[in-house]
């Protein structure tokens, strides 16, 4: 059975898991979702959510614990949301711990401090109808290589990119209603398992 890892070392674990599973359910599947700590849960992991908040914390945690190694190795698909956008990048404004799995440039707090977080109605790329975007402190990308596919902006911002099997956002889709952008990610994640 397919099994997708919520990186339970800060954020919106709980929520992502929440969401992550109504997905499942939707997309008439059977998945285990369960909440991962530790390399060798990881390496058990056909896919992993990285949900927001501190990038740097989540970063340094990821590398001491050889979380980082573990992905690689496995080639194991990652959804990466606000911090976890971050983190998957390849650079970014502040030197820390990065998985560097999409390449891109990805500015910390691109929209300003919590005071300036807001919602927007997006227009995505894979979607027909618009997305209810949530950003928090959200970060948006830059220099994303051509390989790479930019799956929403707002205005010269881009606030959602796809690479490979990895899907990042700079918003939280667990903090909505709409499991589009999770389904997204459990598709990607069915594309490695068969």
């Amino acid at each position: 059975m397919m099994k997708i890892g919520i990186l339970d070392l800060q954020g919106d674990v709980s929520e992502h898991q929440v969401m992550t599973k109504k997905a499942v359910t939707k997309m008439g599947l059977k998945a285990d979702v369960l909440k991962v700590k530790t390399s060798p849960e990881v390496a058990e992991c056909n896919g992993i959510v990285i949900s927001g908040g501190e990038s740097t914390v989540i970063g340094r945690l990821i590398k001491e614990n050889s979380i980082d190694t573990v992905i690689k190795e496995n080639r194991i698909p990652v959804l990466g949301t606000c911090a976890g956008m971050v983190l998957l990048g390849q650079e970014t404004d502040y030197k820390q711990p990065l998985l560097g799995l999409i390449p891109m440039k990805v500015k910390r707090n691109g929209f300003g401090r919590q005071k300036l977080s807001f919602e927007a109605e997006l227009k995505l790329k894979t979607m027909e109808t618009q997305y209810p975007g949530v950003f928090i402190r959200a970060p948006y990308a830059n220099d994303v290589d051509k390989r790479a596919v930019v799956l929403g902006q707002i205005h010269d911002k881009i606030i959602a990119v796809a690479y490979n099997n990895h899907l990042a956002t700079a918003f939280h889709p667990e903090l909505t209603s709409d499991t589009r952008i999770h389904e997204y990610f459990i598709k990607e994640v069915l594309n490695c398992v068969e």
